[in-house]
Parts: structure tokens; C-alpha cells; sequence
């Protein structure tokens, strides 16, 4: 079904373009207030942002529209994404916002939607708000317009849940970590609560000033990091994007640690200790054929989704999964948070480095990585690509060259205008010709 406003991870576009305008926003909580306005109680929807220029307009928008159909608001300010999905259920709210174009430039901003459970909304969900949204919206009679109100101790709050996701009994003393916050939504919790648990800490990426969110920092460029690392001595670095639900782990000696090899690690780790809810971890069709193969050696499930972590997410609900994730670093522990978490994710990795008294670069590398090509084309959504037949055709031998040793996904951004080639083979040239021949495909018809 198309869609005018959502896409596959709520609305998201350029600041002060459609669909990211103030009037937008407001119509989305004129829509939003009214869809989950449902019984006698007193409405609440809880709205955090990173720190993007925008986020003050969109903010401002929201609470608009929330408060002119009788919603009240509860404003987090910087606050990371897990954080207000926890928060949506701790302060028993109807729902939850998120402004955040995630790992995008700070030009780019986004609104994510969480339900009163803390999980993001369903598609269906989304669309039928979508139709509200171009309609005549039912206001409040002035005597029940919503309240807006800042809630202090939010990171506090936050800060405390997730020390209480770290191992009773252990503590992070003796550890120097590097954490990068990228600007981003974290920057004034994610190194509290490293230093909080023991840690020596270096941090970097805490000083937005609204446009250098994800600019030469976090997991989307981690050489800061990986440098800090080096240069202190670290036992670990740890680079989260800007709105904090994603991370990349550096260890000791520089290498980068991605979401693959951090799924593998607690996968396994929770197997040896009966957590792993029916021995199965979820995620992506991107993720790595070795850390698959890994899993199978270990007689461990494998789910495979479509990209996004909302898609992990669904399939971890629907079949009673703990754990999942992507490659990019959204990893997903249902036993604490709804959402990928940035930084729980890194502390279940400290918490093996604790454990085992052994460096990162021997508990985080548990399998070797197939050889891995990924291209982004960008194109024209006019002229549909993937739908011509000279480059199904291109595809259909690429396949084909491939054979039982590797394979190809192959797909259109859901947050913008690419057209992405991945493939993954044993043989690297191999790889190469298939997937740069696929891609001159697309080329000559992506307009």
C-alpha cells in the first residue's frame, strides 16, 4: 500500500521540506492525539528528540496538535530513542515520540511513533493515522486542551535502567572505555552511567550545538573513536549513532566490532546460560552468511527478516524471541528494552570482557566474515529499477554465477532514493564482477 507520510521507520525528510514541516507535525498529533485518545482517563504522550536544530520546531508542532485535541504532553528533551520507549511504559503514557532522523545528517529529522506498550507502531497502525491526517481534525472545547510539561529526572531514570541491565555483582572498575555520543541524544547519559558503573571514561561526541549530530563522529564514522582508543589505551570503544539505538564496539587494538559479531556473542553467551529464549537469535537478510554458519555450528536458530529493526522486532515479538538485530548495530534485548538499545548492547559486551578478564579482541571476533560488497545507487523512483528487465535479468546471472557460495540481496532504501546492492561470496573477485555488473544495470535506467 502507498503511503504519503510514513515510511519504514516512521516519517522522515529533509528539515522544513515535506514531510518534515511544523505543519506536518501538527496534523501527525492532531491524528496521532485522536487515534489513541480511548476511554474516560486523562490522556499522555511522552516526546523526546536528539539534538538537531529541527527538533525544537518539530517538538513545538507536536505538542501542538497533541495538546489542541486534549493530550497531555510530557516533554524529555535529549533523550535516546530506547529511553522513550521505556519511559512511554514507565509513566503509563498512551504514547510515544521520538524526533530523530537517526544516523542522517543534521539536516535531515524524523518522528517516530511508540504505542502504550513501547514498540513501535505496526504498519497498519500508521496507516490508518496516515488517513486521519488529511482530515478535519476533532479539537478539544477549551476547558479540555492538553497541558505540556518537562519530566527532570527523565535521564535519571534512564541512566538507572540500564545499570540495572549490567550483571549484579560486577562492576566496571580497572576498565578505560572511549565512548563517542556522535552529538546525538546520549551525550549527557550514556558516559553518566560508563562512570556511574566503575568506569574510566573518555568521552567524546558530547557537545551538539544542533548541527554536528552524526558530523565526523559516532558509529556512522568511528575513526574518532578507534584514534581515542589508541592513542588511551582503552580497553574498548563505544560509537553510537545519533539517537543512540545503534552502536559500533572498537576494541583494544582499533579493529571495529559491528552488529554481527556483537549478536554472536551475546547469542552464544546466553545460550551457554539458558537465556536465549527458544535458542534462536532474529535478524536481517544482511546480515553475515558466517555469523549464520557460526550459529549452526552452535545449534543455534536463525530468523531472517527484511532490513529494519522494526521487521526484528515484529518477528521477535511474534515468536517469543529475546534477541535480535542488524548488522548496522541495532540490537534489539526484548528482555529489557523494545527498541534497539546503543549502549545495553555494549554493556552486555563489557559484561563478558568482565567475566572472562580477557580483551575485546579475543571475546568479540567469534567467526570469520564472507566477503562483503555493498553498493548504493541513487535513482529516480519514477523510473523503477528493479522492475526492468534488463536488470532482473542481471540479477537472475548473478545469481546463478554465485551458486551455493554466496547469494545477493538486493533492495530499495526505505529512508531514501538508493538502491542497494549487497552480496556476499567466498570468492572476492567473483563477488566483485556480480555485484559492480548488477549495479551498471540499475545505472543505466536509475535516471
Amino acid at each position: 500500500m502507498s503511503r504519503k507520510y510514513f515510511g519504514t521507520d516512521g516519517i522522515r525528510g529533509r528539515a522544513n521540506t515535506s514531510p518534515m514541516t511544523a505543519d506536518v507535525a501538527m496534523r501527525l498529533g492532531l491524528a496521532a492525539g485522536r487515534y489513541f485518545t480511548r476511554g474516560p482517563h486523562r490522556h499522555t504522550v511522552v516526546i523526546g528528540k536528539d539534538t538537531r536544530r529541527s527538533g525544537y520546531m518539530i517538538e513545538t508542532a507536536l505538542t501542538a496538535g497533541f495538546t489542541s485535541v486534549g493530550m497531555d504532553v510530557i516533554q524529555l528533551g535529549p533523550m535516546p530513542t530506547p529511553a522513550v520507549g521505556m519511559l512511554t511504559r514507565s509513566v503509563r503514557a498512551d504514547l510515544g515520540v521520538m524526533i530523530s532522523a537517526s544516523h542522517n545528517p543534521f539536516e535531515d529529522n524524523g518522528i517516530k511513533l511508540f504505542g502504550p506498550d513501547g514498540y513501535k507502531l505496526s504498519d497498519e497502525v500508521e496507516a490508518e493515522i496516515e488517513a486521519l491526517m488529511d482530515g478535519t481534525p476533532d479539537l478539544a472545547p477549551p476547558g479540555q486542551i492538553g497541558m505540556a510539561r518537562r519530566l527532570d529526572d527523565g535521564r535519571g531514570r534512564y541512566i538507572e535502567f540500564c545499570k540495572a541491565s549490567f550483571p549484579r555483582g560486577q562492576t566496571l572498575g580497572g576498565l578505560k572505555i572511549v565512548i563517542d555520543c556522535a552529538n546525538g541524544a546520549a551525550y549527557a547519559t550514556a558516559p553518566e552511567a560508563l562512570w556511574e558503573l566503575g568506569a574510566e571514561v573518555i568521552r567524546l561526541g558530547v557537545s551538539p550545538n544542533g548541527e554536528n549530530i552524526n558530523q565526523g563522529c559516532g558509529s556512522t564514522d568511528p575513526a574518532a573513536c578507534r584514534q581515542a582508543v589508541l592513542e588511551n589505551g582503552a580497553d574498548l570503544g563505544i560509537a553510537l549513532d545519533g539517537d543512540a539505538d545503534r552502536v559500533q564496539i572498537i576494541d583494544e587494538a582499533g579493529e571495529i566490532v559491528d552488529g554481527d559479531q556483537i549478536m554472536a556473542l551475546i547469542a552464544t553467551r546466553w545460550a551457554g546460560q539458558g537465556r536465549l529464549a527458544h535458542n534462536t537469535l532474529v535478524t536481517t537478510v544482511m546480515s553475515n552468511l558466517g555469523l549464520e554458519r557460526l550459529l549452526e555450528g552452535q545449534r543455534i536458530g536463525l530468523v531472517r527478516t527484511r532490513v529494519g529493526d522494526r521487521y526484528v522486532v515484529e518477528a521477535m515479538r511474534a515468536g517469543g524471541f529475546n534477541l535480535g538485530g542488524e548488522q548496522s548495530g541495532h540490537i534489539v534485548l526484548a528482555d529489557y528494552v523494545t527498541t534497539g538499545d546503543g549502549l545495553l548492547a555494549a554493556l552486555q559486551v563489557l559484561s563478558v570482557l568482565v567475566a572472562e578478564e580477557r580483551p575485546a579482541s579475543e571475546v568479540c571476533k567469534l567467526f570469520e566474515p564472507y566477503p562483503q560488497r555493498l553498493r548504493s545507487i541513487r535513482f529516480d523512483r519514477a523510473t523503477r529499477p528493479l522492475e526492468d528487465a534488463a536488470v532482473r535479468a542481471a540479477i537472475a546471472s548473478g545469481e546463478a554465477r554465485l551458486g551455493g557460495s554466496g547469494r545477493l540481496v538486493i533492495r530499495e532504501s526505505g529512508t531514501e532514493p538508493v538502491i542497494r546492492v549487497m552480496g556476499e561470496a567466498s570468492s572476492p573477485d567473483l563477488l566483485a564482477e556480480v555485484v559492480d555488473e548488477i549495479c551498471a544495470a540499475v545505472e543505466r535506467v536509475a535516471g
